[in-house]
């Protein structure tokens, strides 16, 4: 049942409608993976490091080793070329949180799994991690780029919602819990985790409670100590 109900949630929604739209030209589309995500790693970089306003599409080119005239072949705008940026790095965490979460396996496994995840792919894709930091604190972001990010996060609520209210009616967690509220809690968590790893204000504030940059952190530790903080809030009960 609970499975059923991520499904439609995740598939089910103007969400879906837009994860299948494509924002590049046909020209794109024809070309290698390869040449793809050299494009588009170009984009993510250049998006993360000044925000969607500030980045110029021409250096993008020029990073991605082809012209502006080429990259308008592939790209009507700007604004397409972010949208498809967003969604290359949006699929990636999606799909690793959706298999995640619809496993039969207690919260606490579910949750060791995802801060694992978090970690690797905040290591692994920092620039996609730093470009979404920018773009959601963005003020009057363009309406397409703003419905993406709202949707994004009504999907992520919409699961971990849905995976806590299962835990909570099948007993692993204590019962005088609202799942709406501490899906919010679990969220912040390990939105400020993921960050940590990727944005200097989240990684500074880390180095000044720890003593330790993220890099020099051990990575075990602080998931083994994370996984301590959400066992109690979930399972210990006056």
């Amino acid at each position: 049942m609970h499975k059923q109900q991520l499904f439609f949630l995740c598939n089910d929604t103007k969400f879906r409608k837009m994860l299948e739209k494509q924002f590049c030209k046909d020209a794109f589309q024809r070309i290698d993976e390869e040449r793809k995500n050299i494009i588009l790693e170009a984009g993510i970089k250049e998006f993360s490091a000044k925000g969607y306003e500030n980045a110029n599409i021409n250096i993008i080119a020029k990073n991605a080793g082809i012209s502006i005239g080429l990259m308008y072949k592939y790209f009507s705008t700007k604004e397409d070329l972010f949208m498809t940026c967003l969604k290359r790095g949006m699929d990636i965490l999606e799909k690793a949180l959706y298999d995640i979460m619809v496993s039969d396996d207690k919260l606490l496994f579910k949750a060791e799994k995802l801060i694992r995840t978090i970690c690797i792919h905040s290591r692994k894709h920092s620039n996609y991690i730093k470009m979404y930091n920018e773009i959601s604190a963005e003020k009057g972001s363009i309406e397409r780029i703003r419905l993406m990010v709202e949707e994004i996060e009504s999907k992520r609520s919409s699961i971990y919602i849905t995976t806590i209210g299962k835990a909570l009616n099948q007993g692993e967690v204590r019962q005088d819990l609202d799942p709406r509220l501490f899906a919010y809690f679990l969220d912040n968590l390990l939105t400020t985790l993921q960050f940590s790893y990727t944005c200097d204000y989240y990684k500074e504030k880390l180095r000044i409670y720890t003593g330790v940059d993220v890099n020099e952190n051990n990575e075990e530790q602080v998931i083994a100590q994370l996984l301590k903080f959400i066992e109690s809030a979930f399972t210990f009960e006056k």
